[in-house]
Formats: C-alpha cells, structure tokens, sequence
C-alpha cells in the first residue's frame, strides 16, 4: 500500500512552473529516491510533501493526510531533514533532542537514537563543534525523534567527504531497518544506486522517468564507454566522427569515448591506422548516470 500519493502536482514561481505534473507513489518500508540535478524541483516537491509550500494544484497524500488540510497531524507520521537547517551555535546535542523531543505527544526514545546513529559521545557537544557529518547524524536524529513512519531526507551528504558520505549511507540503511520509510532528495548517482528500492528521474520539473535504479541501467543498456590514454596526441573530432561514438571527453589527459554498436572495434581501428595505442584502456560498464544522460541530455551531477 502506498504511503506517500503525489498526483499530477504542479507548483510555480511566477511564470516558471518549478514542478510540473509530477506523479509517483511511494510504498511502505522502501527507499524511495527523487533524483535530479540542482534547480531541477527536488525540493520544491518535497517541501510540497512536508507541507511547507502550498502546491497550485495537484494532490498528494502522506499516510492518507493532506499535508495543508492535516498540517497539525502531519508531524505525527512525517519526519524530515531540510537541505539546510542549522540550531544555535552553543545547543548542546542532548539539549536539541530534548527540546525537539518535546513537540510530540509521543516522541521516541533520543536516547536509543543518539546510541544507533553514533552520537553517544557527544550529548554535552555544542553544536558548532561538531564535524560535517555529525551535524548530519543530529539532523537525522531530529527527524527521527517524533517516531514517524515517513522520514524526508533531503540531500544528506552534501558537504561530506567519501568517508562521512559512505557512514551516512549505512544510517540511512538503518533507518529503513527501523521500520521507517525513507523519502531520499539527491543528486548522487552512486548514492541513488546504493540507497534507493526505486527512483523519480526529475529534470527541469518534470517527472522523466520511475523504476529500479538496475530498470533504468537496463533500459541504456546499449551505451559503452571506453576510457583510455592515447601514446600519440589525436584530435577528439576523429573519433567523434564515428557512426558508433556518441559522445568524446577528455579527462586528465585521457579520453573517454561513449557510443554504441561495436564501439570498442571502431575506435582502436582508428587508433591502429594512426600507429597510436591505446594505454590503460577500460571498457566501463553501463551506470546509474548513463541512464541519466540517455534519458535527459545531460548529467545530474551539476
């Protein structure tokens, strides 16, 4: 049973329609991810389902309420984690949770909380002491203290190194084991492919795409990519001017070649009539991106 309904949702600034008839459904107990590049109307959809903006038309459903009707009731079963939130400077971590603990007739217990995302240690920290990733780990936490049954998870890792990125992966996972389903806005196609059950393609407002993140590699299948370092200098436009070669770029004095059909025996063809080789070549698998690009124009990571 779905536990998020958004339908044909629109809502504009001005003469600019930020999200434009933009459906999906999220079921219980997955991670549901909204992908899309920067501007593309992540946000602005999920703060339509927060009930922070007012959408011009459409409806959606969280848990059978309407988040502007039930906008009392719907921080009884709805949690989230803004892209941006801060808490005064000198809030100490046990303080916040307590203080957020209590806006909710039946809160969670925080200190289970801060014990499972690993912030045990730092209940008497201020808040600005706290590194990157556990400034996130509290938001997480404030999302969570209410007990909902839906937690929003706004660009989470934005800001984090690798290592920090990875950690937040694993609490969002356990989150998911907590019982609570994960609404996830990011741009991050590897955290998309890692976290999401499924995935809503969005770009420039409008729904692309809805599937598994492997139903959306599947359907860019044919594309290939080949990445290698030329032993002589070649100009780009040679290859690009392959029947088989769809797009070249070059990367730290490597070139990456994407195209279908039999690509790889096009381009060293080429490469053998000009006596060059081609050192460190890799044939790179079908991505996340890939299928991004197939079905937009252009990457999401931007």
């Amino acid at each position: 049973m779905a536990i998020i309904e958004v339908d044909r949702l629109v809502k504009r600034y001005g003469a600019h329609r930020a999200v434009d008839e933009v459906s999906f459904a999220v079921e219980r107990g997955e991670i549901f991810g909204i992908l899309g590049p920067n501007g593309a109307g992540k946000t602005t959809t999920v703060e339509c389902i927060e009930g922070l903006r007012v959408p011009d038309s459409g409806s959606i459903r969280v848990c059978g309420r309407d988040p502007q009707r039930d906008h009392r009731e719907l921080p009884t079963v709805l949690g989230a984690q803004l892209q941006t939130s801060d808490l005064p400077d000198k809030l100490r971590v046990d303080e916040a949770l307590q203080l957020f603990s209590s806006f909710y007739r039946k809160p969670a217990d925080w200190r289970e909380l801060v014990d499972a995302l690993g912030l045990a240690d730092k209940l008497r920290t201020p808040f600005r002491k706290l590194s990157g990733g556990q400034k996130q780990r509290l938001s997480i936490a404030l999302a969570l203290v209410g007990d909902p049954k839906v937690a929003v998870l706004d660009e989470v890792t934005t800001g984090l190194d690798p290592q920090a990125r990875r950690d937040a992966w694993h609490l969002i996972e356990r989150v998911r084991d907590r019982g609570v389903t994960v609404l996830l806005v990011t741009h991050f196609m590897e955290e998309a492919e890692r976290l999401c059950d499924r995935l809503a393609l969005i770009d420039a407002g409008h729904l692309v795409a809805l599937d598994t993140p492997a139903g959306l590699v599947a359907a860019a299948a044919g594309r290939q990519r080949l990445r290698f370092r030329p032993s002589a200098p070649l100009d780009s436009a040679v290859l690009a001017a392959l029947p088989e070669v769809s797009s070249v770029e070059e990367a730290g004095g490597q070139l990456v070649v994407t195209g279908t059909g039999d690509l790889l025996s096009a381009v060293t063809t080429v490469l053998a009539r000009r006596q060059i080789t081609a050192a460190e070549l890799r044939v790179e698998q079908t991505t996340l991106d890939d299928a991004f690009v197939a079905l937009t124009g252009h990457r999401a990571e931007h």
